[in-house]
């Protein structure tokens, strides 16, 4: 329990310091263009210290839940002083405010990448793409009853290691099994699970395709059905087996670890997106499950869900689990933040680039440019849209206090 409690607290505090650094990615590209910075604090409710520098106040206050970053002059209806006017943010160019409104969403974005390469130099990234590359070679193939003696077969004179007498090695990167191709290490053991004797097997070493014959051994294997009830014992099969093993993690050195972290990074985005888009379809899924429906692993979760999530890995001591975790967390809030809707960030970049594009129609027409847009004639849109996030947020936390989604 303790274990589960120390992940659960370390997993929040995890996304009260990426929201707190969201503001300080404002704060500190707003200060690079010049911009009046008033307030920067990280945490709400009353104040624990602040002290002032450059003109900027900064601060802890007691609730460690993110921060905020005060800048003068974000919106027409924020009022400023004579002495902030000439730095009020209204009053920078397009691009300048645009680079600020989204530093946030970018500052999540590099807390994600560099979790991931750290994960990729150290215990690895997931083998998302299955690509079917060898990393080990059994000394041999036998029956086995258990998942343990699959792994580390007691080898025995005579046994037979049908992948090292077919020549496989390390490093080869499976491309084709009795003729079929195969792009996933899934279909190189599917393939070689329904194969039985002298197989073809096509590898690729070293840039070049080589081609292999593999006498395939059928051997015993525990297997669990797909849809066998939960804790049901394995049942005991006969299955093609070669003895290799393919990675589930793909590890880096420091120098290779930019270009994984990179690539995981764009399958990350590519998932994430995808999430948005599902977003709302799958939240009566999320009403359901309050009133004792199964909930869907697929249904959007709150701090709290992620939280609870975190706490699982950690007691699991599934850490490079916790990380994807907290790495595809910060990849969603940088993304969700830039939907062009008020109040979020995307939504004042919108209102920027709506102002911008109507003063250049405005130029071609000889007029005058139209000035700021009046933030009060959007606020009906505003109060809808927050009251929206507010539902959806009740809905998505009761739904992870009464039936979380797990693990497992």
């Amino acid at each position: 329990m303790f274990a589960y409690l120390s992940g659960v607290v370390l997993f929040a505090l995890g996304v009260c310091v990426s929201v707190a650094l969201h503001e300080a990615g404002h704060m500190v590209s707003a200060r690079v263009f010049g911009m009046r910075v008033r307030r920067f604090f990280v945490g709400y409710g009353p104040t624990v210290f602040s002290f002032r520098r450059g003109g900027t106040e900064y601060g802890l206050k007691w609730i460690p839940l993110g921060g905020f970053c005060d800048i003068a002059g974000m919106t027409a209806l924020d009022e400023v002083t004579p002495e902030e006017s000439p730095r009020a943010m209204w009053r920078f160019k397009t691009w300048k405010r645009t680079v600020v409104m989204s530093a946030g969403s970018i500052t999540h974005f590099i807390l994600g990448f560099v979790v991931l390469y750290l994960m990729a130099v150290t215990m690895g990234l997931p083998n998302l793409t299955g690509k079917p590359e060898i990393t080990a070679v059994a000394p041999c193939v036998r029956d086995a009853t258990t998942a343990e003696a699959v792994s580390n077969p007691v080898c025995r004179p005579g046994d037979a290691a049908p992948a090292r007498a077919a020549g496989l090695r390390e490093g080869d990167v499976v491309r084709s099994v009795g003729g079929a191709t195969t792009t996933t290490y899934p279909e190189v053991i599917a393939a070689l699970q329904r194969s039985a004797g002298p197989t073809a097997i096509e590898v690729e070493r070293d840039g070049r395709l080589l081609p292999l014959v593999v006498d395939v051994p059928r051997v015993e294997r525990p297997v669990v059905a797909a849809k066998a009830p939960k804790n049901a014992p394995p049942e005991i099969v006969k299955t093609g087996s070669i003895g290799v093993t393919f990675p589930k993690m793909l590890h880096y050195g420091a120098g290779a670890g930019v270009g994984g972290a990179l690539s995981f990074t764009g399958e990350m985005f590519a998932q994430t997106w995808q999430r948005i888009v599902e977003f709302p379809q799958r939240l009566p899924a999320v009403f359901t499950s309050i009133f004792g429906g199964e909930r869907d692993p697929n249904t959007p979760v709150s701090v709290v869900g992620a939280s609870r999530l975190g706490g699982e890995a950690v007691e699991q001591g599934l850490w490079p689990v916790f990380l994807l975790l907290l790495a595809s967390l910060n990849f969603f809030m940088g993304m969700f933040n830039l939907l062009p809707l008020l109040p979020m960030d995307g939504g004042h970049i919108a209102v920027v680039w709506y102002e911008h594009l109507r003063d250049r129609v405005r130029k071609l027409r000889g007029r005058a440019a139209g000035g700021p847009v009046d933030y009060g004639k959007l606020s009906a849109v505003t109060v809808v849209l927050v009251l929206l996030g507010g539902a959806v947020l009740l809905l998505t936390v009761t739904a992870d206090i009464v039936n979380p989604v797990r693990l497992s």
